[in-house]
């Protein structure tokens, strides 16, 4: 007999399944709270857009509340904890799971490697892996060539970076931290345990990651469970099966996940919690895994959609909102600006779900309040776009500033 959970259950079970159950830490989170809550997500995505802060800082924050970053950025430094590779997307993951994504490796280099500018330059190729043997990790910018320059528009990629591009993609070289958000590129045996060269089979490894996606998530669809290292239903389903079959995977039915006015067939981990009550106020980023599949935020009543890409004039809530948690719901959203010349967190706009809880303009506004101390900033601006924004300024003791065009 499948079980059944209400929509309410199936949104704490994936909460909890998250991190967002239990205290945060009372004074900074320590190294190891941070790689634990790494460990139960198994990957941060990386983005570059960095109007806010940039995207793989903000899952820890949301769950540990302010910490600093550079704690983060030392678990891919020396003796590396963390490694780069394609996940969901680009994304920081645990290092013991650098092998379960060699069949990505080797697809990449099925579809990449026999043309352009990988397969033209294949001396190129070998001075550029001469360089990393010869003086460690480098930056694209670190290495003195005649083809590392940029071509094209100002965002064109010189020759020697496309090639580095390519052989991280294809796994002969790997990353060794950032410096700012440029990757360094190193060869593997220099950055990786010995245990990372032999990569995972493919049937295997997927069954691997759609178990730690079954752990990450709690609950969710085949659909769901593809999504979170791009894989694809097919499969899922065939790991799902066995997972089943080991007792790991327990079929369930969730009130209101339909498509097409059919249930969606569901699964719930067999330690997943599926606790009484969450209540965790938090900000989110917008590559956060609670909401970057956006069908499985729009079965929990949420419906986003990043608004980076749209022309200003067309966007609905702004350029980058960022989700807001408040209690179990995701019930908020404010579009936020690091004004790191002035020092404030501009508030470029602020809006309320139907189902947001009438308390919701105190408790973004402390939210707002951490962020900015977590930034080091001095203060909150806030503009007068959306209907939350006049009662986060009231919270706030700030006056409303006219929406900027």
């Amino acid at each position: 007999m499948t079980d059944v959970l209400s929509s309410a259950e199936a949104r704490r079970a994936a909460l909890a399944a998250q991190g967002f159950t239990g205290r945060r830490p009372a004074g900074p989170p320590s190294r190891g709270s941070i790689e634990r809550i790494i460990r139960r997500l198994r990957l941060l995505q990386l983005d570059s857009v960095n109007v806010f802060e940039r995207s793989h800082y903000l899952p820890v924050f949301s769950r540990l509340g302010s910490y600093d970053k550079a704690r983060l950025d030392s678990l891919t430094g020396d003796d590396p904890v963390l490694t780069e590779c394609w996940a969901h997307e680009a994304a920081l993951v645990p290092i013991e799971d650098y092998a379960l994504f060699e069949f990505r490796r080797a697809q990449m280099r099925a579809r990449y490697g026999g043309s352009g500018v990988y397969r033209d330059n294949p001396g190129l190729r070998t001075w550029l892996l001469s360089q990393l043997a010869e003086r460690g990790p480098l930056r694209a910018s670190d290495i003195e060539h005649e083809h590392n320059r940029r071509t094209g528009p100002w965002w064109g990629q010189s020759k020697v970076k496309r090639l580095l591009e390519y052989q991280f993609l294809f796994g002969e070289v790997a990353t060794a931290g950032r410096i700012g958000f440029e990757r360094r590129y190193a060869l593997p045996e220099q950055v990786l345990p010995a245990s990372c060269g032999d990569g995972m089979p493919g049937d295997e490894a997927r069954v691997e990651l759609v178990r730690r996606a079954a752990v990450a998530l709690g609950v969710a669809t085949v659909d769901d469970l593809a999504d979170y290292f791009r894989l694809r239903p097919a499969e899922v389903r065939a790991a799902i099966a066995e997972l089943v079959a080991a007792g790991e995977l327990v079929p369930v039915s969730v009130e209101g996940w339909e498509s097409r006015g059919r249930p969606l067939p569901a699964w719930l981990h067999r330690h997943a919690a599926v606790p009484a009550r969450v209540c965790r106020d938090t900000l989110l980023t917008p590559f956060d895994p609670v909401v970057w599949h956006r069908p499985r935020a729009e079965r929990q009543g949420f419906h986003y959609r990043i608004e980076i890409y749209t022309p200003a004039h067309k966007r609905q809530f702004g350029y980058y909102c960022l989700p807001v948690l408040l209690g179990d719901r995701l019930a908020a959203r404010v579009d936020l600006k690091n004004d790191r010349r002035r020092g404030v967190l501009r508030v470029q706009s602020a809006w309320s779900e139907a189902h947001a809880p009438r308390d919701a303009a105190p408790r973004v506004a402390e939210l707002l309040r951490t962020a900015a101390h977590w930034q080091s900033l001095g203060g909150v601006e806030v503009q007068d776009w959306g209907d939350l924004a006049p009662l986060l300024a009231a919270e706030l003791h700030v006056p409303l500033t006219p929406r900027r065009s």
